[in-house]
């Protein structure tokens, strides 16, 4: 019964423009030719005194601003940070000057984000955003909620010492727990901690490279090969070894397990 009533549907979609333009050729031949009219936009202020219409208004900038700051949001109060610099000390290490390109790097890091982010960002959904969206939660608690999701994602990622640091910047004294730490002093902090984790992971992607360049470089000078760049010959090698032990499926998990 399906496929009767799809094979009529792709029929129909068939037949259906040539039986309108047969219709509209007859009314024009039978009717006087008729003056075509353009709609138009008009945009303006007007004064109101209804609060909910000014509610409505400062809720739309607000909306606007959120929208404008979402890519720092993106990067600096998520896993994309320590992802993209991860992939790009990789890059940096197998000497590779622009493969993988960066609009792939950034893809790959914006979905790694996704996948790291899915937890707070389904807790976001149900505890806040569909509260909201069916009048059962007001605006300020929605987003105290949000806050509160985002606030332990970081939190569980960010070390004392960064969280101290900040602190000292803000002549604040130290909190006695994590619900005291202000947002503000939160995200800097948490910032800190990604780029010092990103970085240490960087180092540690360096090392089997930098080995291979070296043994390379050394037989080149023991074989009287002085004037040959290291790297002509050294990077097909790091190539093939980054292959052969999967190099990707193993920064990937690594970055992804540094979030746990």
């Amino acid at each position: 019964m399906k496929d009767r009533v799809f094979k009529f549907l792709i029929i129909l979609s068939f037949f259906l423009p040539t039986f309108v333009y047969a219709q509209t050729l007859t009314r024009q031949s039978n009717s006087a030719p008729a003056s075509l009219s353009v709609p138009s936009i008009s945009l303006g202020l007007i004064n109101t005194s209804k609060p909910a219409e000014v509610a409505n208004v400062i809720k739309i900038f607000i909306l606007l601003t959120v929208l404008s700051l979402a890519p720092a949001i993106l990067i600096l109060m998520t896993s994309f940070t320590r992802i993209v610099v991860v992939l790009s000390f990789l890059r940096q290490a197998i000497g590779t000057q622009q493969m993988p390109p960066n609009q792939l790097i950034i893809g790959l890091a914006l979905f790694l984000t996704f996948f790291v982010m899915a937890p707070t960002l389904k807790g976001i959904h149900t505890q806040a955003l569909e509260p909201y969206m069916e009048n059962r939660l007001n605006q300020s608690d929605a987003l105290s909620r949000s806050e509160a999701f985002l606030r332990g994602f970081m939190l569980k990622q960010t070390r004392e010492k960064d969280i101290e640091v900040m602190m000292g910047l803000a002549k604040l004294s130290k909190p006695q727990n994590e619900s005291e730490v202000p947002t503000y002093i939160l995200i800097p902090s948490f910032i800190l901690s990604e780029l010092k984790t990103a970085f240490q992971m960087g180092f540690m992607l360096y090392l089997p490279f930098l080995v291979l360049d070296m043994v390379v470089a050394s037989v080149l000078m023991a074989m009287g090969m002085m004037m040959l760049p290291p790297v002509v010959i050294s990077l097909p090698f790091k190539i093939l070894l980054f292959v052969l032990v999967d190099g990707w499926q193993l920064v990937v998990g690594s970055i992804v397990k540094s979030f746990g």
